[in-house]
């Protein structure tokens, strides 16, 4: 929306041109997100009062003291990205509304889970669930195929080893669904500590804008044998905007929380970094980066399974942080010492643009 402001006044005056950068779009994106939601945090927690979290029977006993906390929080978080994302990207470009509509569908699925929970109890049936995120995921794998505009979008790149890109074809499309629906859950599922889903986030969107600016900028992306991917750039303002908007709402989420995010802000971001990896086609680098995530999410994985096979659980409790918890581990431990690990992980990632 600025972006057309600050282009018209660029013909008046030379110095408005510097709006044309991504890189400080981008920048405006992180402090326009994080500003919008420390300023609308306070108001939008004291009106989510009523939607107090319920938390489970069987859950670490610490956590019973977090019942009646203010959740749903997430509707904050994406008002923020949402609007700081359409005030300085380019809104002409398809990425970024792939982006944002995979963003809104999946928060409009946590939505509904959550407000159900709250007011009847207990939320949609996983089957539900499961499909709507499953109609919504494939309706984005299918549009980003037909719409494909050259070879690179419908490659799988593979990290480090150099000139390696498989041509996926029609494979493109249940790819970029597991890969949509998985990142969503996956969030989803690390959602049970103050601040730590939004921190592994926060960390990962920071990383991923990297990588869209590099595959979206034609010499960074020659000079470091990289896929090049024209107009997917713009998506960094977006992530820009998640990191931003994450940073708003770690304020109020850190330890002890404020607010929860819900399903709506898990389901949402979750599937973002999902649909920003894949039109970047880094979905490989994704799985090692949010590698915290993914332990989550096998953990749960696996304590069904050996529950169901054999009546004994591998961890104390599934998922993993709360497995650690009931270790003894406090509960900011457990939370900083898993974004340490998730921060040498997006460092790993990131040196694969150069190893190659």
């Amino acid at each position: 929306m600025l972006n057309v402001l600050f282009e018209a006044l660029a013909e008046l005056h030379s110095g408005f041109g510097v709006f044309r950068y991504i890189t400080l779009r981008a920048v405006c994106g992180v402090l326009t997100a994080l500003l919008i939601a420390l300023v609308i945090g306070p108001a939008a927690i004291r009106r989510l009062r009523r939607f107090g979290e319920v938390v489970r029977e069987d859950g670490p006993q610490s956590h019973h003291a977090k019942a009646g906390t203010p959740t749903m929080g997430g509707t904050f978080v994406l008002f923020a990205v949402f609007a700081s994302t359409l005030l300085w990207a380019d809104l002409s470009n398809r990425f970024v509304w792939v982006v944002l509509a995979m963003t809104l569908a999946f928060g409009a699925v946590g939505w509904l889970d959550d407000y159900r929970k709250l007011t009847r109890g207990r939320g949609m049936s996983a089957r539900l669930k499961f499909l709507l995120q499953s109609l919504v995921g494939l309706s984005g794998a299918i549009f980003l195929y037909a719409s494909a505009e050259g070879a690179a979008e419908l490659q799988l790149i593979v990290p480090v080893v150099k000139d390696v890109a498989l041509d996926l074809g029609w494979l493109y499309i249940p790819l970029t669904y597991f890969v949509i629906v998985g990142t969503s859950n996956a969030v989803n599922l690390s959602d049970g500590l103050d601040g730590h889903a939004i921190g592994h986030t926060v960390l990962i969107a920071s990383a991923l804008a990297i990588f869209v600016y590099v595959a979206g900028h034609s010499q960074f992306a020659s000079y470091l044998a990289f896929p090049a991917i024209a107009g997917v750039g713009e998506v960094t303002v977006v992530c820009a905007s998640i990191v931003g908007a994450g940073l708003g709402f770690l304020w109020f989420n850190t330890y002890p929380a404020q607010v929860f995010m819900g399903d709506i802000g898990a389901l949402a971001l979750g599937a973002a970094l999902g649909t920003v990896a894949v039109v970047c086609r880094q979905e490989i680098v994704l799985f090692v980066m949010g590698g915290v995530f993914v332990m989550e999410t096998v953990s749960v994985i696996l304590q069904v399974a050996s529950f169901r096979m054999t009546g004994r659980r591998i961890f104390r409790m599934a998922p993993l942080h709360h497995h650690f918890e009931l270790k003894g581990w406090p509960e900011p431990r457990v939370i900083v010492r898993l974004w340490i690990v998730t921060l040498v992980l997006v460092l790993v990632g990131l040196a694969t643009l150069k190893v190659r």
